[in-house]
Order: structure tokens, then C-alpha cells, then sequence
């Protein structure tokens, strides 16, 4: 027996289901693509069985996700989020969170909608490597591999959906030297905020936040001593 279960009846279907459960049945969470509960339905379902003690089991299935990764080339912690938000605001908040985070990143999106999120990707991960992924394991498999700084629109939209993968950021703290960064850190903390001199001179010269922080710190304990 066959139960469509999707995320516009999950909610109804789920009693029926645990129903079945209950009376001694096994059934199996089946997708046709993906991994269910991962970015599709059945989270609803599993969280409700572990509620409730009934045992659930992992059957391997086919992953975009560790797919993706596994050939991108890119350091293998990863930070998967899903689909991205699809308006503006929400998107500008949810990329603000993630991009101070040094893990590869993965993220699913529609094919038709990928320019949208190309131009913020140059905005939030602009130092980052990336690898669209399209039609994995399918006869149209594709993989686009570009820097995001150097990265161009599509000039028509591609199909299906796709998984992103984000490199980390890679920091180079022997770029510049301790001399030069409490140079830049007193000629900022007279005009601006600690908060935002650490931003400033972590995203110019590449280096980390705690290690300008530590600095500015120093600089003003130091002041107030004087």
C-alpha cells in the first residue's frame, strides 16, 4: 500500500501513519530523489516516532548534499543549510549570519533563480571558491566551478534544482604585520565604534576578528592608562 505523503498533507497523514506503526506495520519513508527530511518531507514524521519510542532506521539513499561535497574539492566541514530564502530582506539576513562562518557551505537552490543568488554570493562570499552542481548522477550531470569574484551570470536560466557548495575562507594572518594593524586600529577607534573598527580591518586586510579585537583592546586599556 502506497500513502502520498508530501509537505501539504504531512500533517494529515501523519496519524494514519502512526496508527500503522502502532498495530506492528513496517513501512518505509521512500523518496524519489534526495534524502527525505533533508530539505523534504518526513521530518515531521521522524520527530513524532522518536516521540513516541517507535524505532526509525537509515536506509542510505541517494545525498546532493555529500555528492556535491565529495567532489568539490573544498574542505569536507560543511555547513548545509538548504534552500535559501527566495525574497531580498530574508536573504540579506540569513547570508549576514553565515558568512562569517569558516566551513564549507552547502545550499540548495531552483535552477531559474540562480543570477538572483549569484549577485549575493559576490556580496557576502566574494573571496570564496564555488561549485554549482545540476542534475547529479543524471545523463544532463553538470558542474560549473568558478571564484565567485570572477563568477558570471548565466545568460539563460538553468533547470532543476541545483546544490551550491561555498568554499571556506582561507586567512592569512602574515599578510600584514602587527605594526600596521595597530596603525590602522588607533587612526579608526577615533572615528568609530570598537565593533566596527574590528569589521573594518578583518574584512580589509583579511585577517581575523579576535586577532584585531585583542589588538584594539590593548590599544585602548593602554589609552586609559595614560
Amino acid at each position: 500500500k502506497l500513502i502520498s505523503y508530501h509537505k501539504f498533507n504531512e500533517q494529515k497523514e501523519l496519524l494514519k501513519i502512526i496508527e500503522y506503526l502502532n498495530e506492528g506495520k513496517i513501512l518505509s519513508l521512500i523518496s524519489d530523489a534526495g534524502t527525505p527530511t533533508l530539505s523534504d518531507p518526513g521530518l515531521l514524521l521522524v520527530k513524532t516516532c522518536v516521540d513516541k519510542k517507535i524505532q526509525v532506521y537509515p536506509i542510505p539513499g541517494p545525498s546532493a548534499i555529500t555528492a556535491a561535497v565529495s567532489v568539490s574539492g573544498f574542505d569536507d566541514k560543511f555547513f548545509f543549510y538548504g534552500f535559501l530564502p527566495k525574497t531580498e530582506n530574508d536573504l540579506t539576513k540569513t547570508l549576514k549570519k553565515l558568512k562569517d562562518l569558516n566551513y564549507s557551505l552547502v545550499f540548495f537552490t531552483p535552477g531559474i533563480k540562480i543570477n538572483f543568488y549569484i549577485k549575493f554570493f559576490k556580496e557576502y562570499f566574494s573571496d570564496r571558491n564555488i561549485l554549482i552542481a545540476r542534475e547529479i548522477s543524471k545523463i544532463h550531470e553538470t558542474f560549473y566551478r568558478e571564484k565567485i569574484n570572477t563568477i558570471k551570470l548565466f545568460k539563460t536560466p538553468l533547470k532543476g534544482e541545483l546544490t551550491i557548495v561555498i568554499s571556506k575562507f582561507y586567512i592569512d594572518t602574515k599578510l600584514v604585520s602587527n605594526t600596521e594593524i595597530i596603525h590602522q586600529a588607533k587612526k579608526y577607534l577615533n572615528k568609530y565604534s570598537l565593533k566596527d573598527v574590528v569589521e573594518l580591518i578583518s574584512k580589509k586586510e583579511k585577517i581575523s576578528k579576535k586577532k584585531v579585537y585583542d589588538i584594539c583592546l590593548k590599544i585602548k586599556k593602554n589609552e586609559k592608562n595614560n
